[in-house]
């Protein structure tokens, strides 16, 4: 039990006595990772002596440094059927009696929130302790694109030996490949993100919804930028501990929320922030190196928080389009359309070996034979799940911590000469969840391993095969405790970066439910890149 705030208001209950009442929290008995509000009343006969209470109690709840003072907040007044508004209306009083400042923010149009962050200055962006997202996985896509945009210098991806760009280690920004292994400054090349919608009227939601580094380098090339007044204001860079992201959940699927608290509940995302509650978040830098095989290259960064897939998923958004005025139901829809298609696309991936797991390989030859494939289920190893104070997270090396046991950054990756391993054939899907992805249709999500700060990505590689399988395989995501990944057509991952490159012209990927046209793309797990305001599933 936790003590939210105290009515300084002290009430006159009789001549003979006097009371205050003390708001705190607690967790429901039937929902654990729920938080419930309760009110407690006490009474006292000297008015002195409550208003002693009161102060006392005050002053414990100002002096605990991990709650925030200031947030901007960012309301999607259209995702999910109009909830953001609704939902922030609701919390709004709860930030106002905890004394917490909110500059409130209601989205107008597509990039509203990402243009506001991308521009704002970093003298500006200290005078808060963090920005909250009303809505859902699309809107904190936005956010969090806006705030890494120029504010995380990143090297690029780790690429194996016979990719174009193999062993391109330069800072995101500000370099243009000539795709002979010869990076040169560009006012061209810059670290942009085009937004997708991110005003529409729903969050994308495919037919199964689907909504992560480890020593991988990240640093910053400018410490320090002048303010207006010739001042040298310290930069805001990535990662950060004193600045933390929330998300008040309205969306459609909520995949990051139910994957970082286990709960999809407005009022527990708000106590959560309220307090202060800090869990690191891995993250997903996407890097474009050509958006179609006719393209120039052009190296574009994009990051994730949740997923990235291509094909099915990636299908499933482009058609969703076409059929906006169905509302919420067009994600049914388009995943149905795409899933009758069944198509599948020829791709080559690499990926970068993990010594400590075993990979679920599969192979053309393990899908030619139906039957074999439906008797032939695989066991895998027990699951490690995430959830509050998880070890496995903890085990992790912390971003920038000097230790003998750190895992290399990706720069000595590279030096070391890391082992790739190619996969390449006809793909239904190809797909990297950062975390768990669980949400309302998929109760363990695409991994139920995945965690949120062990620096690693989930590469899911789904090979051709009958339709009736592919069917069997996305209905084990809706029933909670099955294994959708041991079928022999399923290729499962872990590793802290991969390369894809595909020769279809028309190659759409899905980042947190954004579109994002690639054919060739390197992929890397930026371990802890950012701080949630959230304190991990209770399981």
């Amino acid at each position: 039990m936790k003590v939210l705030y105290v009515d300084l208001g002290i009430q006159e209950l009789s001549s003979k006595m006097h009371r205050f009442a003390v708001h705190v929290i607690t967790r429901s008995r039937k929902h654990p990772s729920q938080l419930v509000p309760c009110e407690y009343l006490f009474g006292h006969k000297d008015p002195e002596t409550c208003k002693s209470l009161v102060e006392h109690l005050s002053a414990c709840i100002n002096n605990e440094q991990d709650r925030p003072k200031n947030l901007m907040v960012f309301v999607h007044p259209l995702c999910g059927k109009g909830r953001g508004c609704k939902n922030w209306e609701m919390v709004a009083p709860l930030f106002d009696r905890a004394n917490v400042n909110t500059k409130v923010i209601i989205t107008k149009r597509a990039g509203h929130a990402y243009d506001t962050l991308a521009s704002i200055s970093d003298k500006e962006l200290k005078k808060f302790d963090g920005v909250v997202a009303v809505g859902g996985d699309g809107l904190f896509n936005e956010i969090l694109n806006g705030l890494l945009n120029s504010r995380n210098k990143t090297s690029y991806p780790p690429t194996p030996e016979g990719f174009g760009y193999f062993g391109s280690t330069e800072k995101c920004q500000g370099y243009k490949n000539d795709g002979l292994n010869n990076s040169t400054p560009t006012s061209e090349a810059v670290n942009v993100m085009l937004p997708v919608g991110s005003n529409k009227s729903d969050d994308h939601e495919p037919l199964l919804s689907t909504g992560q580094s480890v020593g991988l380098d990240i640093s910053s090339l400018n410490p320090n930028t002048e303010s207006s007044t010739g001042d040298q204001v310290p930069s805001v860079s990535f990662p950060n501990d004193w600045f933390r992201l929330g998300i008040i959940p309205s969306g459609s699927t909520d995949a990051i929320v139910l994957s970082t608290t286990g709960e999809r509940d407005a009022v527990t995302s708000a106590l959560l922030i309220i307090f202060g509650r800090r869990i690191a978040l891995d993250i997903a830098q996407v890097v474009r190196w050509k958006s179609s095989p006719s393209a120039e290259v052009l190296p574009t960064v994009r990051y994730a928080a949740s997923f990235a897939g291509y094909g099915f998923y990636g299908e499933v958004i482009r058609e969703s389009e076409n059929y906006r005025w169905m509302g919420p139901a067009r994600y049914d829809f388009s995943g149905t359309m795409v899933f009758l298609k069944h198509r599948s696309y020829d791709a080559k991936v690499a990926f970068l070996e993990n010594e400590n797991s075993h990979s679920l390989a599969a192979s053309a030859e393990n899908v030619a034979d139906e039957v074999q494939s439906l008797q032939s289920r695989r066991k895998r190893s027990r699951k490690t799940i995430c959830q509050a104070n998880c070890s496995v997270c903890k085990e992790t090396s912390t971003p920038g911590q000097d230790s003998e046991d750190e895992i290399p950054n990706s720069s000595q990756m590279i030096h070391d000469n890391p082992k790739w391993i190619w996969s390449e054939g006809r793909f239904l899907s190809v797909g990297a969840a950062v975390i768990s992805c669980r949400n309302e249709r998929a109760p363990d999500g695409l991994v139920a391993e995945a965690h949120l700060s062990d620096g690693f990505l989930h590469l899911l590689l789904i090979r051709d095969c009958p339709l009736p399988l592919y069917l069997w395989h996305l209905t084990q995501f809706t029933k909670k405790g099955s294994d959708p990944l041991t079928f022999k057509f399923v290729e499962h991952h872990k590793t802290r970066a991969f390369t894809f490159i595909s020769s279809h012209d028309e190659s759409i990927w899905n980042l947190d439910g954004e579109l994002f046209q690639a054919c060739e793309v390197s992929v890397q797990a930026c371990r802890g890149l950012v701080n949630l305001f959230a304190s991990g599933p209770e399981v």
